[in-house]
């Protein structure tokens, strides 16, 4: 396998690339304009719908667990090795044109996954000053130092959304506190591994 993998792409592969960017692009990439129906003409356009069909399901299923399991040169050779030697599987050629795209494409796809399967937003740039009080309810709080802390959260390709927190001594100590909290429990699991 990995002897094959050196010796040029014959033609034949050129599509079976095509359709394999062009699955990583509507999977992956969120293109939506890469449908079914383009990949099939520019790339298949002799190819029955259902034949054309039924090989994009299964190079997709290819590409998907092999993105799922994240695979390295290894298991990735392991894997083709098994798909080309299961009835129903793919051949030598079509394994040899998917450990090309695979080399090309794990990093990006790898980074695809990750932002896809985020569901909170994340701290994209924080902040503060000190400002003092100059109103408020109570008059002991009048010329008090408080803490003005701005937080930016977002997830990729989303607009901002901002948090604005007003802290004074007690709340920022509170919070100091659970932060170092916070940072213990992530030092000693990452001491521990």
């Amino acid at each position: 396998m990995a002897a094959a993998s050196e010796r040029p792409q014959p033609e034949a592969a050129k599509p079976l690339l095509g359709l394999l960017n062009g699955i990583a692009q509507a999977a992956y990439y969120g293109n939506a304009e890469i449908t079914e129906e383009l990949l099939r003409d520019q790339l298949y356009p002799d190819l029955a719908a259902q034949e054309f069909r039924a090989l994009r399901a299964k190079m997709a299923g290819v590409v998907k667990s092999i993105a799922s399991a994240d695979m390295d040169p290894n298991q990735l050779e392991a894997f083709l090795t098994a798909q080309t030697k299961k009835p129903g599987g793919i051949t030598n050629d079509q394994a040899v044109a998917v450990a090309k795209f695979w080399k090309s494409h794990r990093a990006k796809i790898r980074d695809s996954l990750i932002n896809q399967s985020r569901w909170e937003n994340t701290l994209r740039n924080m902040s503060w000053r000190v400002d003092v009080k100059s109103q408020s309810r109570h008059v002991d709080q009048l010329n008090s130092p408080v803490a003005i802390v701005e937080m930016e959260l977002g997830k990729n390709g989303q607009e901002s959304e901002f948090l604005t927190l007003e802290l004074d001594e007690t709340k920022l100590n509170q919070m100091l506190k659970n932060l170092a909290e916070i940072e213990g429990s992530i030092t000693s699991l990452t001491q521990a591994t």
